[in-house]
């Protein structure tokens, strides 16, 4: 405490004034961060960060040793790393848009938003519209939103049929969805390289499958030659779906976020589960 009462008085005015500057520099980087793929790869270095620290406290000398190198190497290595993060956050700040992104839908509203989605999907499955839509989970797609055009709209219908509308100059992109609002479409997506996939598959179903490998999307796509739905997750493509898969899916990304109380939608998120267990126990 005498520590602590000495440190107190010897503050200046400058003191203070350098202490919020950094503090809100370093709020703007956190926060900038987080709107990219990027905060996984911060996570993975604040963990190497606080290994080596740990490493020595408590004196494990060939751990510490070990991560000391890691840490020498990796501070090049992150350069080239997070390149694309560095020049997009040096010309935002030169836009003066250097801000990081806040967003949450209320639960009420999520029974809204997958019905539209679902129709939707229902929409341009049955005339054969071929439509990819990623529905950003945890990790923000803000540099992936950047590929394509900007649009930040409310969700609806009529919009995401007239993205995926054959005549429409954003058709052959994707479309990213963050919560109720289209962010941007017409986006340019990582293609998987997985070599095990089926050759039948199209770059629209790849393009799906890359970049739900690379972060915790939702990916919907609808088949233009054959209006087929499929959903890609975590690096796995599910084909041949129909609109109740595609609804509980929707629902279950949404709802994670959210407590599980017996509200509307998850009641219906709990009939989807009985019915299920219902139909295996019919199977057997």
């Amino acid at each position: 405490m005498e520590k602590l009462t000495g440190l107190l008085k010897g503050l200046v005015f400058t003191d203070v004034v350098d202490i919020l500057i950094v503090s809100y520099i370093l709020y703007r980087v956190i926060n900038y961060i987080r709107s990219t793929r990027a905060w996984q790869l911060a996570k993975g270095v604040l963990m190497l960060i606080a290994g080596y620290f740990l490493t020595e406290v408590f004196s494990l000398y060939t751990a510490n040793w070990l991560l000391r190198g890691v840490l020498n190497v990796g501070a090049l290595a992150l350069v080239v790393v997070f390149q694309p993060e560095l020049r997009r956050a040096l010309e935002y700040l030169g836009r003066g848009k250097f801000t990081g992104v806040g967003f949450s839908v209320e639960r009420e509203r999520v029974s809204a938003v997958v019905d539209i989605l679902v129709r939707s999907v229902e929409y341009m499955s049955a005339r054969r519209i071929g439509a990819i839509m990623v529905i950003e989970n945890e990790t923000a797609l803000q540099d992936v939103a950047e590929t394509g055009t900007l649009l930040d709209a409310k969700l609806t219908e009529p919009l995401l049929e007239n993205i995926f509308f054959k005549g429409s100059p954003l058709h052959d992109g994707a479309a990213i969805i963050r919560e109720d609002r289209v962010l941007s479409a017409g986006c340019v997506l990582p293609l998987t390289e997985n070599p095990n996939l089926s050759k039948d598959l199209g770059t629209r179903h790849r393009a799906g499958i890359g970049i739900s490998e690379v972060s915790d999307s939702l990916v919907i796509v609808v088949s233009e030659e054959t209006g087929i739905i499929s959903i890609a997750q975590d690096g796995k493509l599910s084909r041949f779906l129909d609109l109740k898969s595609v609804e509980k899916a929707l629902l279950e990304l949404y709802l994670k976020k959210y407590p599980q109380n017996e509200s509307p939608v998850t009641k219906v998120l709990n009939t989807f589960r009985k019915e299920d267990d219902e139909s295996e126990l019919d199977d057997k």
